[in-house]
């Protein structure tokens, strides 16, 4: 599956209705992002079942300032709607598939619950 550009009006959506959504902040002035991109975009097409997508955050200021975005590329990681992981800087492509091995692995049944915990007034 190619990677898709996202903007803010479609970012809670796309969040809700897919299981693992994976987030590259990047900016076309950025060399690293430039770098990061083929990695990206070639560890995508092997996980089809998952969503891959590029936020912008020339065109996409306030998504950016909402996840608080300081260093590009910062790489975010959601299942069932909860970020499992988020970091600056590039991966490699082991590096970004083991990070989905261990996103895949997590006993979300569990993670919802310590939320529900935390939160029970929700």
């Amino acid at each position: 599956m190619a990677t898709e550009n996202v903007t803010a009006a479609e970012f809670n959506e796309l969040i809700s209705t897919n299981d693992i959504v994976i987030v590259d902040f990047w900016a076309p002035w950025c060399g690293p992002c430039r770098s990061f991109a083929p990695t990206y975009e070639k560890v995508s097409d092997k996980h089809t079942d998952m969503v891959f997508a590029k936020v912008n955050t020339e065109e996409e200021e306030e998504l950016a300032s909402h996840f608080q975005i300081r260093s590009i590329p910062t790489l975010m990681i959601f299942r069932e709607q909860v970020m499992l992981f988020a970091q600056p800087g590039m991966l490699s492509e082991g590096q970004l598939e083991e990070v989905i091995g261990k996103v895949r692995e997590v006993d979300m049944a569990k993670v919802h619950e310590e939320i529900a915990k935390q939160n029970p007034a929700e």
